[in-house]
């Protein structure tokens, strides 16, 4: 009977997952001129604001999970956030480079995280942000204004970041304000060195309980993030070989022996500390 009990539970959170996974949008680019880089090195765009927001508000406790003072910010700093976010509104994304493009768009998606957070703090989960008695989260909002386009993190994620650089670390870069979720970044992303913090990043999150969590029984739990965006990590097959390829040797062993991913979890407590 217990056992019986265990299968239902599970058939119900893959369910879960299953619709969740049928709300995300799919990644169909928005408008052209977001797939459009200039072919030398090109405009720069000055994250420093970011830095000092980060530098000021983000800690990492002991369970390295980085966490956001969002209490502690100063009506001024938020006021600094919003300016920031305002001067990334106006650079013409057109005269990016590739890195430097996608650097601007991770910023730009986590800084506007922050700042929907801070609207609305002091909030349990970022998904409690919504519209409707359902907790959709803020995800489908305008937040700003990018090339005469008015975006949503829903756009910025799934209508140019996600169709333009078809790169599934940057899944590992994108924070949702979520404990589940990769660790927002302690500095500002830039061309320079994006593809080592990518890499990073990626053996970070596979390594920590909250990316793939090993049980004492063998029986593997994963991030939700491996099934809401599996067309991205490729088949179940690929998936395992990547997450092999990054885990840690012991971490890696077991994920082999078993084979499978069992369970998807995620955790949507906010990130608050």
């Amino acid at each position: 009977m217990r056992g019986l009990v265990v299968i239902m539970i599970l058939a119900a959170l893959a369910a879960c997952t299953r619709i969740e996974r049928q709300f995300l949008p799919e990644p169909v680019l928005k408008q052209p001129i977001f797939a459009r880089f200039a072919s030398t090195p090109g405009a720069e765009v000055d994250h420093g604001p970011w830095d000092d927001f980060l530098e000021r508000y983000r800690t990492v406790g002991a369970d390295a999970v980085a966490r956001v003072n969002y209490a502690a910010v100063t009506d001024q700093d938020r006021a600094r956030l919003a300016r920031y976010i305002e001067t990334l509104s106006n650079v013409d994304v057109a005269s990016l480079d590739r890195a430097t493009a996608l650097a601007y768009w991770l910023n730009l998606y986590n800084a506007a995280t922050v700042a929907v957070v801070l609207d609305h703090y002091p909030v349990a989960s970022i998904r409690d942000i919504a519209d409707g008695p359902l907790p959709t989260g803020p995800w489908d909002r305008e937040v700003v204004t990018v090339a005469g386009q008015s975006l949503t993190l829903n756009d910025i994620e799934h209508r140019i970041v996600r169709p333009v650089f078809a790169e599934p670390r940057i899944h590992y870069a994108l924070n949702c304000a979520a404990v589940g979720c990769p660790n927002l970044a302690g500095t500002a992303w830039r061309a320079d060195g994006i593809d080592q913090r990518l890499e990073a990043a990626e053996r970070a999150y596979v390594n920590d309980p909250r990316g793939l969590n090993i049980g004492k029984d063998g029986r593997v739990t994963a991030s939700k993030i491996f099934a809401w965006f599996r067309e991205d990590f490729g088949s179940s097959k690929d998936l395992i070989d990547r997450l092999v390829g990054v885990a840690e040797p012991q971490r890696a062993e077991a994920l082999r022996r078993r084979g499978r991913i069992d369970a998807f979890a995620y955790d949507w407590a906010l990130n608050d500390g």
